[in-house]
């Protein structure tokens, strides 16, 4: 083996010799060459071109008459004139004392015509090619042009597109090129499986990630649309939710898409390695800064001992330590955790150390990524700016800001060095997505009441959520059915002069038919918002409405007057409606909401609180004060089952003040928020006339409502269908204008619900039974519509 080793050495060294006398040898030639061909001509004939003037291709010679130049000049000159892109071929030759320039022009574009194209419009793929009219055409990029138009059709879910090209000669050397487009069938996601996992079923982790199977809705959700990069962001969604559930040891081993041509569908398989489930063990805060006591910083973390590991917890445990300690003016203190796995007794010890960190500072923030969303909608975000001390956690949180706008796909920032040692740039990208939204629902209503009639309804709206890529939010909506027509235009500007306030306005109008009696409000809302933190936020606004009532046509004798023996009503309701209407309110309010939600459009976690309180009597006719709470607080009761619990409550009471005191139209009604299985006013403080019961409604309402949600077993996730099933409990009461029925007797029912996360927005179907009624109470079983949660 010695032997041979040295044999190998000795050949490795004589080949190196030999190689380098083989390229002395060469430079010797090249510099014979070089002398050889060095020269001088008197002048330049250029010859081929066509529309480019000679001086155009003189001026990219670098080569002059009189002026001494070799064939290293000459490969220059070819070199750069092909780089101008206006010439298919370029050769030169000296010819005695002429240095003669032969080129070959590329054609001209006239048109870029694409045929056969529906489902991806002629000006998006004008913008995915390279040719375009009066530019040079060039083999090479019509080629890259083929594969730029089937990568457009691959985002929109059609990845079978075939695409070929063509020129038409025009003559004058001038060409059309023309893209023919056969788009074929709908791509499908197939299925989505999961290798690897044990804690949580395939249909539940098929919910967690963002790529959705094809279902008979795909045509209108558009999510079941296969992207590579798709792929890489739900990996990393994995990952958090596992390491937010105790799986600090989790791994993506791989994540495979494998496309089926026959059947036209991908199939995507994510083996995973899940590790085992971690506790908190020991929690430590150490510093290293002198004058910092650790211990007093230890409200600031939000991990616990005995708790389930969650990464989530850690971070917000991070960002808690470096905005107390730098409250305290420490502004580049560090805080780093550091985590000692257990593994027998599977828990982690933490420690929090607090160092001094490096000084930096911001040099400047460059954004990419955004076509649509301007600059500044992005820069806001951020609690730093250039010149600023450079602070990660303020960083990350100006991420997740950017993420909850609901803007862009994703969002990822990252760092590169500056023009000096202590300075950094940050680097934004963003991929945007459409935030444009047209939404349509319906309602059914069973069972003829005194207070609504049965049948449909239906409503529709348009918003957008980055108007103009300002980040202002727009809706138009409109809704009827048998008994209602409403209107409304709401506008929201979140940054309001410049800084953290909102500011909006909302104009609408209701019209209500019930019975007896008809109802129309026109009004507006001027409104501001302020965040105090992270998760509580305050908001003011002025309200103005005018109310009129008047008789339905049945109730009108021939000469247009009331006729009480037409229709049965209450004197309460007569007197409100002939001598109240039309009523102006005039009125400010300010609320308080709480909001630690984990997710706004599928909550499993948090708390969504508010409180309200509305004083009107700022001229106008009404003058009273208003009090409304609610509450929602989410739990997940079973990662494995995917059971989540739901409890809430709420709260309300109206007092007037002055000479006119209250309406009975100021009073509370009873709806489905409050409680389900009876109808809207349905319940509380009633009148009876000629044996007819109307329901006035009370001052005071207090509410309370459990209920557990789980998946279907059989139906895939994708479609957005959850069971629910609930008890209700309530109580309406206290009236000045009847005796009857103002006692805060407790009503309750129990039921069962569907919840779909529709295209169309949330749509809830339930099934309601009283189990504690009064006798005058109106029940109504079934209720279907669009879901509000909070």
């Amino acid at each position: 083996m010695k032997a041979a080793s040295n044999f190998k050495s000795a050949a490795s060294a004589i080949a190196l010799s030999t190689a380098l006398a083989a390229v002395g040898t060469v430079a010797v030639q090249l510099a014979s060459t070089t002398a050889a061909y060095a020269a001088v001509v008197s002048s330049i004939d250029v010859r081929g071109n066509q529309r480019v003037s000679d001086e155009t291709v003189i001026g990219n010679l670098g080569i002059q008459p009189g002026v001494q130049f070799d064939s290293a000049d000459i490969n220059a000159a070819v070199v750069r004139l092909f780089e101008t892109r206006l010439f298919s071929d370029v050769r030169i030759n000296q010819s005695g004392s002429t240095l003669v320039v032969e080129v070959s022009e590329y054609s001209i574009v006239n048109q870029v015509l694409f045929q056969g194209n529906s489902r991806v419009k002629d000006d998006a793929l004008t913008a995915a090619v390279q040719l375009r009219p009066r530019g040079a055409y060039s083999a090479d990029a019509m080629n890259s042009d083929i594969e730029a138009i089937r990568q457009a059709y691959a985002r929109v879910g059609r990845d079978d597109t075939t695409v070929t090209a063509q020129t038409v000669d025009l003559g004058d050397n001038r060409v059309n090129v023309v893209y023919q487009i056969q788009e074929g069938d709908r791509t499908k996601i197939g299925s989505i499986t999961f290798e690897g996992n044990q804690a949580f079923s395939d249909g539940r982790l098929r919910d967690v990630v963002s790529t959705r199977q094809s279902n008979f809705l795909s045509w209108l959700t558009r999510n079941d649309i296969y992207d590579a990069d798709r792929l890489r962001a739900d990996e990393e969604t994995l990952r958090r939710f596992y390491y937010n559930r105790g799986y600090a040891d989790f791994r993506v081993l791989s994540s495979d898409a494998q496309f089926n041509e026959a059947a036209n569908e991908y199939s995507i398989v994510f083996t995973i390695d899940e590790g085992q489930r971690y506790t908190f063990g020991n929690v430590a805060i150490e510093s290293s800064i002198p004058g910092v006591d650790a211990e007093s910083y230890r409200r600031s973390i939000d991990t616990r001992e005995g708790r389930v590991y969650n990464a989530a917890d850690v971070e917000s445990s991070i960002v808690g330590l470096t905005e107390d300690v730098a409250g305290s003016g420490y502004a580049f203190a560090q805080v780093t955790p550091r985590g000692n796995r257990n593994f027998e007794n599977r828990t982690i010890d933490v420690v929090y150390t607090v160092d001094e960190g490096p000084r930096a500072y911001v040099e400047r923030i460059e954004i990419r990524g955004n076509t649509r969303t301007r600059d500044y909608v992005i820069r806001r975000e951020f609690d730093l700016s250039e010149g600023d001390a450079f602070n990660q956690i303020l960083v990350q949180r100006a991420r997740r800001r950017l993420e909850r706008l609901d803007f862009f796909e994703s969002v990822n920032i990252a760092t590169a060095p500056g023009s000096q040692p202590d300075q950094v740039v940050l680097v934004v990208e963003v991929v945007e997505k459409a935030t444009g939204e047209f939404s349509i629902g319906a309602g059914y209503s069973t069972g003829e009441t005194i207070n609504r009639g049965a049948g449909v309804s239906v409503e529709g709206s348009v918003s957008e959520r980055n108007f103009l890529g300002r980040g202002q939010f727009i809706r138009v909506a409109a809704s009827g059915g048998r008994d209602s027509r409403d209107y409304s235009l709401s506008f929201t500007e979140p940054y309001f002069l410049g800084r953290r306030i909102s500011a909006g306005f909302d104009i609408f109008r209701q019209t209500r038919e019930f019975d007896t009696y008809e109802s129309q409000v026109d009004g507006g809302t001027i409104r501001f918002g302020l965040p105090i933190t992270e998760a509580l936020s305050t908001q003011l606004a002025y309200n103005y409405t005018r109310e009129s009532y008047d008789y339905r046509d049945g109730c009108l004798d021939s000469s247009g007057a009331f006729d009480p023996s037409l229709c049965n009503i209450s004197p309460v309701l007569q007197s409100a409606i002939e001598s109240q209407s039309p009523w102006i309110k005039s009125s400010v309010s300010g609320g308080l909401i709480y909001n630690t939600i984990d997710n706004m459009q599928n909550p499993r976690d948090g708390f969504y609180a508010t409180f309200t309180t509305e004083v009107a009597g700022l001229g106008g006719d009404a003058n009273w004060v208003k009090f409304t709470t609610r509450g929602n607080y989410y739990r997940t009761l079973s990662e494995e089952l995917d059971l989540v619990g739901v409890l809430t409550a709420g709260a309300g009471h109206i007092e007037g003040f002055g000479d006119d005191g209250l309406r009975v139209f100021d009073l509370f009604r009873s709806n489905d928020r409050i409680i389900r299985g009876f109808d809207f006013n349905g319940i509380g403080p009633y009148d009876v006339t000629n044996g007819t019961i109307d329901h006035l409604g009370g001052t005071t309402y207090f509410h309370a409502s459990a209920e557990a949600q789980f998946p279907f077993p059989a139906l895939p996730q994708s479609l957005g269908l959850r069971g629910a099933v609930f008890a209700d409990a309530a109580t309406l009461h206290g009236n000045d204008f009847t005796a009857l029925g103002t006692g805060a007797s407790l009503r309750a029912s129990v039921g069962a619900g569907i919840l779909w996360a529709s295209p169309f927005g949330p749509i809830r179907v339930d099934y309601a039974v009283p189990v504690a009624k009064e006798d005058t109470d109106e029940v109504q079983n079934f209720s279907f519509g669009i879901s509000t949660r909070f």
